[in-house]
């Protein structure tokens, strides 16, 4: 099936961690027909190796290394990226992180500001910084990524509560662009084996297979699927729409 990516350019923040949903995207957008991808990363050396990646199978790409919660490196990025492609059709907001866990009580504002930061700032950033040239080409793919917690409470997490304000976000943008031919949607994943599971995979399993009615994690290529169908033109007439990808677990 034609997806429609022949000649499309794709930026996929976070793209760096050789286990996560982002090079898992970039990967599939690679291999489904777009022409080149912007590989995003805090870590340059893990973007330079979802790069090679992307080149085996015949792509072009390249590799930023830039903090999505400043702005100054968020536009520097998206300037190189112009500058190397001339634009950019599709964008995959996917750099997060869990910072820290425990009882509310207990918790630092400093690491409330970090998460706010990178999970839910840093997509409005990006998505900022190529809005101007999506509207200018009147063609655009936004896929924000959530999280299944949203919906699964697990305590007072602010990697949830950022998570839930980029739903918001997604609903709010998406209304406001859709004239100008952009479609901006959302992707809620479930728990997966990816590095944003921290200690022994096994005990994790233990934790949340139990509710997890299909009986495994996510997987990076299920969020992968996902995202290539809203960044496709078979997404058309979708618009503002959160999808729960999660196995089950949320229900």
């Amino acid at each position: 099936m034609d997806l429609g990516f022949k000649g499309k350019v794709a930026l996929v923040t976070g793209a760096g961690s050789q286990i996560g949903f982002g090079k898992a995207i970039a990967l599939l957008l690679a291999k489904e027909g777009c022409d080149a991808i912007v590989v995003n990363d805090i870590n340059l050396d893990d973007a330079q190796k979802t790069v090679n990646a992307v080149k085996a199978l015949g792509r072009k790409a390249i590799a930023i290394k830039a903090d999505i919660t400043k702005k100054s490196e968020v536009q520097e990025m998206v300037k190189k990226a112009l500058a190397e492609y001339k634009k950019i059709d599709i964008l995959a907001n996917v750099a997060g992180a869990i910072l820290g866990t425990g009882p509310f009580a207990d918790q630092k504002e400093e690491l409330w500001d970090k998460e706010m930061a990178l999970n839910f700032k840093g997509t409005m950033l990006v998505t900022q910084a190529v809005i101007p040239g999506m509207v200018a080409q009147k063609y655009g793919k936004i896929i924000n990524i959530s999280s299944g917690s949203v919906r699964a409470a697990f305590g007072v997490s602010t990697y949830s509560i950022a998570k839930g304000a980029v739903e918001i976000f997604t609903h709010h943008l998406a209304k406001g662009v859709i004239k100008d031919g952009i479609n901006v949607n959302c992707v809620s994943p479930g728990w997966a084996l990816t590095n944003f599971i921290k200690g022994d995979k096994q005990e994790a399993e233990k934790r949340f297979l139990p509710s997890t009615p299909i009986g495994r994690g996510t997987t990076p290529e299920d969020i992968a699927n996902a995202v290539a169908f809203f960044a496709s033109d078979m997404s058309s007439d979708v618009c503002g729409q959160i999808l729960d990808v999660t196995g089950g677990s949320t229900l």
